[in-house]
């Protein structure tokens, strides 16, 4: 063999050993890369096995099992997703949305988004306002306990979130909220991500998923304060307790998502459940005095009930629906349900439902998300069925009552121009049924009337600048009607997910 490698060139003469010159000097090409790749990975080893001790760990390195530790399976699974994680791409974005990845944060791949290690952000909104009410007045008009709420300055809120994966089978998020009064736990809950056939648990602390409005945060509201309708039938704070929820993605052409939930019906988040409306504030109408005392719909007292079986918790079920109208145009279309006792005896039940329809307008051709157009409605109706109540204390006699109420808020903003849109919502409630000392006196069931035209101005994704006018027409004011304007200012820390269709 060597002989005949060695005699095989001069047979073929000149022009033979220089082609073989050049496959030899290619092959040495392929040699160095190829050393030059196993460097690498050299590389890449001794800095994935060097991780614990940079990171502070003290544990010894974990033997090799059958089944893998948890840190051990997380590491794979961002390996891999890594790995099949399409390039960015330079793609439009909507307000609020992230603009990229944060420090210490990591995108398990194309479809998770939302999982990311650690994002932290610091959302503030103060507002400052002059009204032809008084501060009294404005602060029963001004239903949402972060509404601006009286003339001059209000710190509307500064909320802490923080959301992340936990591991490849959970996601976790808290949102704790400061005020100069309080701070607060406002949600903090897990949800699944590896479940079957389109199922999902969430579990822990949430806000209650009926309707548009009350699922979100006050920042992810285009209008400075909540609607009416949401102040009266979900208080201040919107419902929320803990609690369970099982959302379903039905196999079908279009989005289709069914929401089955749990909830402690008590506390002061859930006002038309066995939550008060006003403990500890004066509470006087009319003839009626109701003073320092739990009170419940209707302002009548609250009963002080105690939950005792299944039939006692709060329940949800929600179905929504969202379509491709055009190349340009959405819509969601949903319904929602809640059935609870109420804190008016010890049989009191009550019932809300509602339907909500959202539009949306967006041009292949934005930029950033603008120009759109959205135009958002709910409407909502409560039934409360209250118990007798005899009060010897307060003199007080009351026969049992259906307390009817219904509501709804239709709005529709216009982003006319990169960072600036205009709109304009309106908002009705009224109901039947007696409250105590009148229903014209009641401020969370009179007849109300509220138009809030609204200019926004987007700097950046991190900062919004409204300017908001309200016409608010309510009976039990001295001047039914009243005009106030806001102007609020909200800035935003750090990376936050991304906000709801």
């Amino acid at each position: 063999m060597l002989a005949m490698g060695l005699s095989w060139p001069a047979q073929t003469g000149a022009q033979t050993v220089g082609e073989l010159k050049q496959e030899l000097d290619a092959m040495k090409r392929q040699m160095r890369q190829m050393q030059e790749m196993l460097e690498r990975q050299e590389r890449l080893i001794e800095k994935l096995e060097a991780r614990p001790a940079a990171t502070g760990a003290t544990a010894a390195p974990p033997k090799p099992t059958a089944t893998a530790a948890p840190a051990t399976a997380l590491d794979r699974a961002l390996e891999e997703a890594r790995a099949s994680a399409p390039p960015p791409a330079a793609g439009p974005t909507t307000p609020g949305t992230s603009p990229g990845p944060a420090i210490a944060s990591t995108p398990l791949g194309a479809t998770g988004a939302n999982l990311r290690l650690i994002d932290l952000a610091m959302d503030t909104m103060v507002a400052v306002g002059a009204s032809t009410a008084t501060d009294e007045e404005l602060g029963q008009l001004q239903g949402g306990g972060h509404d601006p709420n009286r003339r001059g300055f209000t710190l509307q809120q500064a909320e802490l979130s923080l959301s992340g994966a936990v591991d490849p089978y959970f996601t976790g998020e808290a949102h704790i909220v400061f005020t100069p009064d309080a701070v607060e736990l406002e949600e903090a809950f897990a949800t699944t991500q590896a479940l079957p056939y389109g199922l999902q648990i969430q579990a822990g602390q949430f806000l209650t998923d009926f309707g548009r409005i009350n699922p979100t945060h006050p920042h992810q509201w285009p209008w400075i304060d909540q609607p009416v309708v949401n102040s009266r039938f979900f208080g201040p704070d919107g419902l929320r307790n803990p609690g369970v929820r099982l959302g379903w993605l039905a196999p079908l052409p279009w989005f289709s998502q069914v929401h089955l939930g749990a909830q402690n019906a008590g506390g002061e988040t859930a006002v038309s459940f066995l939550g008060d409306t006003g403990g500890g504030h004066d509470h006087a109408h009319g003839d009626a005095e109701v003073d320092d005392e739990p009170t419940t719909v209707g302002l009548r007292p609250a009963f002080g009930r105690d939950v005792s079986d299944l039939g006692d918790l709060l329940y949800l079920t929600r179905w929504e629906n969202a379509f491709t109208l055009t190349d340009s145009t959405t819509a969601l279309l949903g319904g929602s349900a809640l059935f609870g006792p109420n804190d008016s005896g010890p049989t009191g039940r009550t019932t809300i439902y509602g339907g909500d329809l959202t539009v949306k307008w967006l041009p292949s051709s934005n930029f950033r998300g603008w120009p759109y157009v959205t135009w958002q409605s709910e409407v909502m109706a409560r039934n409360f069925k209250a118990n007798a109540v005899h009060d010897p204390h307060e003199d007080l006699d009351l026969p049992p009552a259906t307390l009817d109420d219904w509501g709804f808020y239709s709005q529709l903003l216009w982003g006319f121009h990169y960072g600036w849109a205009t709109g304009v919502r309106f908002e009705y409630a009224t109901g039947s049924g007696p409250s105590v000392g009148g229903r014209q006196n009641d401020p969370n069931r009179a007849d109300r009337l509220r138009v809030s035209p609204l200019l926004t101005w987007n700097p950046t994704e991190f900062s919004r600048l409204r300017l908001q006018y309200n016409y608010d027409h309510a009976d039990w004011l001295s001047d039914p009607d009243q005009s106030t304007v806001w102007l609020g200012l909200e800035i935003l820390f750090g990376q936050h997910p991304a906000h709801r269709y």
